[in-house]
C-alpha cells in the first residue's frame, strides 16, 4: 500500500519526489528540473489541471509535510477569523508557516480516522477540485496517466490516482469523510490549493463546498486572504489555547 502521507507531500510540492528535499533547498536545481520534467519538481497537482495553478501550489515549496501545510493553513485561517482580524492582515504578517498545535483539533495526530486515512480524503478531495472544471476528458486522462507512469510516485500510488481522476468523489461524499468541524476547514483549504477560482464553475464549485461544508463566509474569506499569501509567502501561525467548537 501507498503512503498517502507522502502522495499527499508530491501533491502539494512539498518535497521533490525521490528525493527528500523542498523545492525550496533546491530552488536552482528544481527550476531546471521542472523545465525537464515537471512532475520532478514535486508538482503532480500542475499534471492534474494542466493550468499555472498546479505549479503555483508546486512553487510555495511548503517545508512542512502536506498534511501538516493543510492543517497550519486552516488552523491559521480560523484563528484570524476568532480573533477578529481583517483578511486583508494575512498578507502582512510574518512568512513563517507553523503546523498546528498539537492540542488542537487542526494537528494531524488529532485525526478521528487516523492520519493516514484523512490524508487520503485531502487527496480525493485535490482531485475533485482539480476536476471542478470537467477539463479531465478521456484525452486528458490518457495524458496524465502517461504522465503519472513516469513520475516514479510508484504503481500502487499511480493507480490510485488514476481511479480517482476517472471517478472524483462528490461533493456529498468529501462532506460525509470529514468528522470534525476542523477538517471540514481543512478540506475546504486543500482545495483552495488547488485551484484558483477564475472561471464561475471553479468559483461555484468552492462556494457550493463550502455551503455544504457549513462554513461561515467571514471564514472562508481568512482562507483565501492565508492561501493567496502562502503561494508568495507561508504565513506564521501563532499558539492560541485549544478549542474543541471552532465555530
Amino acid at each position: 500500500m501507498f503512503d498517502p502521507k507522502s502522495l499527499l507531500n508530491d501533491l502539494l510540492g512539498s518535497q521533490i519526489p525521490g528525493t527528500g528535499t523542498t523545492v525550496r533547498d533546491t530552488a536552482g536545481k528544481a527550476t531546471q528540473l521542472a523545465k525537464d520534467n515537471p512532475l520532478a519538481a514535486g508538482a503532480l497537482v500542475a499534471v492534474l489541471l494542466g493550468t499555472d495553478t498546479g505549479r503555483q501550489v508546486g512553487g510555495a515549496a511548503l517545508k512542512l509535510g502536506g498534511i501538516a501545510a493543510i492543517g497550519g493553513l486552516a488552523y491559521k485561517a480560523y484563528q484570524n477569523y476568532k480573533d477578529g482580524d481583517k483578511p486583508a492582515d494575512a498578507a502582512t504578517q510574518d512568512p513563517a508557516l507553523l503546523p498546528p498545535p498539537e492540542d488542537t483539533a487542526f494537528h494531524p495526530s488529532q485525526a478521528p480516522q487516523g492520519e493516514a486515512e484523512f490524508a487520503l480524503t485531502l487527496v480525493r478531495a485535490m482531485i475533485a477540485a482539480a476536476n471542478a472544471d470537467r477539463h479531465i476528458d478521456e484525452g486528458e486522462r490518457k495524458k496524465i496517466a502517461d504522465k503519472l507512469a513516469l513520475s516514479g510516485i510508484g504503481p500502487e500510488a499511480e493507480q490510485f490516482l488514476n481511479a480517482e481522476i476517472e471517478k472524483p468523489l462528490s461533493i456529498d461524499e468529501l462532506v460525509k469523510a470529514a468528522q470534525t468541524d476542523a477538517q471540514k476547514l481543512e478540506l475546504f483549504t486543500a482545495s483552495r490549493l488547488t485551484i484558483d477560482p477564475d472561471t464561475r464553475v471553479e468559483r461555484g464549485y468552492l462556494d457550493l463546498l463550502a455551503g455544504r461544508l457549513g462554513l461561515p463566509d467571514a471564514l472562508i474569506d481568512h482562507v483565501e486572504a492565508t492561501v493567496s499569501a502562502v503561494k508568495t509567502a507561508a504565513p506564521s501561525v501563532p499558539s492560541v489555547p485549544a478549542g474543541n467548537s471552532p465555530w
